[in-house]
C-alpha cells in the first residue's frame, strides 16, 4: 500500500495569508498521480475541541434513544434526507445497515426559496428537524450540532477562498467562485453519523477483511466536504467513555489520483476537508473527487465510531456542466443508484 504525505495547512495562515496557500492546496487537490483530494486543516481555535467532544457523544447518545423516540424524527419525504435516517438505502451501499445519521442544514433551518423549488428538491429544501429541547438523554443536540456544523462551515468558506486561485485554472466557467457558491448556497448539508460495533463473530481476519466493511467506496456530490477526526466510544453502564481505535487498521481510506490505497488519520484537534463530484464537474474533470470509504479493521464489539462531515455544496439550479445543474446531477446520480442496488 502507497503512503502518499497528507498535506497540511494552518488555520491562521489559511486566515491571515489565504493566497500563500496555493502550492499547498495544487499538492493536496491537483491532478498528480500522489495527490490525495484531501487536506488537514491544524492549530484549530481552541473552541473546536469542545465542540467535536459534544456532538460526537449526542451521535452515540440519539443512537441509543428508544426506537419510537427516534421514529419522531425521521422524514420519509424527503428521503431521509433530513433528522434521523436508520437502515435506509444510501450512496455508498445498498443497505445502510453498519450506521445511523442525522441529517440537518447546520446553517440554515427553513431554505428561503420557492414552494416549487421546495418540493422539486425535498432532500435539501425541506425545513430542519430537530429533537424536542426537553427530549430525555438528548438535550442540547440543536445547539451541540449547529456550534459544530457552522465551525466547520466557516473554516471551509475560509479554505475555498484559498482555493480559488488554483481552481479558477481549470474552471469550464470562468465567472464561478467557489467561495461564493459554498457561502450563499442553501443546500448545506451535515450529517453525523453513528457505527455499531461489529457484531460478535463478525470480523473477518485482517486478510479477508473488504476494506470498505464498515462504509462502502463513493464519492461525495459536494465542492469540498469537511470532516472531524472520528471518535471511538465504549459502551458503558452509564455513560461511554472514550477510547482509541480499537485497530490498527480501522479508518477512512482514499484512493490517490493514481490509485494507490492510502489509509487517512485525522488528529483529533484537527479538521480535514476532500474534494466532491461537483468540484470535478464544475472543472471539467481537471480536479477528481476524492474516492474514500471506512474499514471496520477488526477489534472490539463494543466499540463503536462517531464523526460528523459537512456537505458544502451548490445550489440546486446552480450549472455545474454545460448540461446540467447541480439539482439535475444529484437526481440522476440517485437514480443510478437506486437502479443499481435494484438490479
Amino acid at each position: 500500500m502507497s503512503s502518499p504525505s497528507v498535506v497540511s495547512i494552518s488555520y491562521p495562515a489559511l486566515v491571515s495569508s489565504p493566497l500563500s496557500l496555493e502550492k499547498s492546496i495544487e499538492q493536496a487537490f491537483g491532478s498528480h498521480p500522489q495527490a490525495l483530494g484531501i487536506v488537514i486543516v491544524t492549530d484549530l481555535p481552541v473552541v473546536y475541541k469542545t465542540y467535536r467532544e459534544s456532538l460526537l457523544k449526542f451521535a452515540y447518545k440519539f443512537a441509543h434513544l428508544p426506537e419510537e423516540t427516534k421514529e419522531r424524527y425521521t422524514d420519509p419525504e424527503s428521503s431521509y434526507s433530513f433528522g434521523w435516517s436508520h437502515g435506509k438505502v444510501s450512496p455508498d451501499r445498498d443497505q445502510d445497515t453498519l450506521k445511523r445519521s442525522y441529517y440537518a442544514n447546520p446553517v440554515i433551518d427553513a431554505p428561503d426559496v420557492s414552494p416549487e423549488l421546495r418540493e422539486q428538491h425535498r432532500e435539501y429544501y425541506r425545513t430542519n428537524i430537530w429533537p424536542d429541547h426537553d427530549e430525555r438523554g438528548i438535550e442540547g443536540f440543536e445547539e451541540s450540532f449547529k456550534n459544530l456544523g457552522r465551525f466547520v462551515f466557516q473554516v471551509g468558506c475560509e479554505l475555498a477562498a484559498a482555493c480559488q486561485p488554483f481552481v479558477s485554472k481549470h474552471l469550464t466557467d470562468m465567472s464561478i467562485s467557489l467561495p461564493k457558491l459554498i457561502s450563499t448556497s442553501q443546500t448545506t448539508k451535515a450529517r453525523l453519523l453513528h457505527y455499531f460495533p461489529p457484531s460478535p463473530g463478525s470480523v473477518l481476519p485482517s486478510e479477508d477483511e473488504p476494506v470498505d466493511s464498515w462504509c462502502g467506496f463513493h464519492l461525495d456530490n459536494s465542492l469540498l466536504t469537511g470532516l472531524c477526526s472520528a471518535m471511538f466510544l465504549r459502551e458503558g453502564d452509564k455513560e461511554p467513555s472514550i477510547v482509541s481505535s480499537p485497530s490498527p487498521t480501522s479508518g477512512l481510506y482514499i484512493r490517490t489520483r493514481g490509485g494507490d490505497l492510502t489509509k487517512v488519520a485525522i488528529p483529533a484537534d484537527c479538521l480535514a476537508f476532500q474534494t466532491g463530484e461537483s468540484l470535478e464537474l464544475v472543472t471539467g474533470k481537471k480536479l477528481r473527487a476524492t474516492p474514500h470509504c471506512v474499514r471496520v479493521g477488526g477489534g472490539d464489539d463494543q466499540i463503536s465510531r462517531e464523526t460528523f462531515a459537512v456537505f458544502m455544496q451548490p445550489d440546486t439550479d446552480q450549472k455545474v456542466s454545460p448540461t446540467e445543474t447541480f439539482g439535475q446531477f444529484t437526481k440522476r446520480v440517485l437514480a443510478e443508484h437506486y437502479e443499481n442496488s435494484s438490479m
